[in-house]
């Protein structure tokens, strides 16, 4: 078995649909886990343009995602800057346009609602639109075409517009092992040695490591 390497762009050979996203992005505001991949169709490289969207530096949002997390094709990421202020008694946001500025702040066209923090373990599903402000727990799974709005608690199954909870993948207990043991945080040998039980779900197994 060859060593996994976290620091390859394509995981698999002569497959460009996939890659590694921490080792592509340039932004210091996205911040990428280990092995957390994304996969497109027409070639994985051009996620910052197309996936995260409306991230402006002068909000300094920050879209942070785990570890071995798995991004299908067309997920988008939609930050503050798709927001209007809704507090106001106009929705227009004015202050993004010269002829209307008058100095006022430019960020003060929208609602602020902060960084989008996505676990480790987690699976988005096709095409899933994330809000800014949210927090999707570890091993959570987003369901294709999903719009998250709100957050999503650990190994929680959501899905729908906007997305609900649609139930638990596993009991409590399991749940609150698996927050302990943090296995993404292990180094790869102890992950490829114990990789039989983590895919077959041997939670006793793993809590012998």
């Amino acid at each position: 078995m060859v060593k996994p390497d976290p620091n390859k762009i394509y995981p698999r050979e002569n497959d460009s649909t996939i890659c590694y996203l921490k080792n592509i992005i340039k932004n210091p505001d996205i911040i990428i886990g280990d092995f957390t991949f994304y996969h497109d169709f027409a070639g994985a490289m051009d996620f910052e343009k197309k996936n995260v969207l409306y991230h402006y530096p002068v909000n300094h949002d920050r879209l942070v995602v785990g570890k071995f997390c798995s991004i299908a094709c067309g997920t988008k990421f939609l930050f503050t800057g798709a927001n209007h202020a809704m507090a106001s008694l106009s929705t227009f946001p004015f202050p993004i346009f010269p002829e209307w500025n008058d100095d006022v702040f430019v960020a003060g066209a929208w609602d602020n609602k902060g960084d989008i923090v996505i676990g480790n373990d987690v699976w988005i599903g096709y095409e899933a639109v994330i809000l800014s402000g949210v927090r999707i727990g570890d091993g959570a799974i987003i369901g294709t075409r999903a719009v998250v709005t709100k957050d999503v608690p650990p190994y929680t199954v959501v899905g729908g517009v906007p997305a609900k909870i649609i139930r638990r993948r596993f009991s409590d207990s399991v749940i609150e092992i698996l927050q302990k043991l943090k296995w993404w945080d292990w180094d790869i040998e102890k992950i490829s040695g114990n990789l039989q039980a983590i895919r077959d779900a041997d939670i006793e197994a793993l809590k012998e490591v």
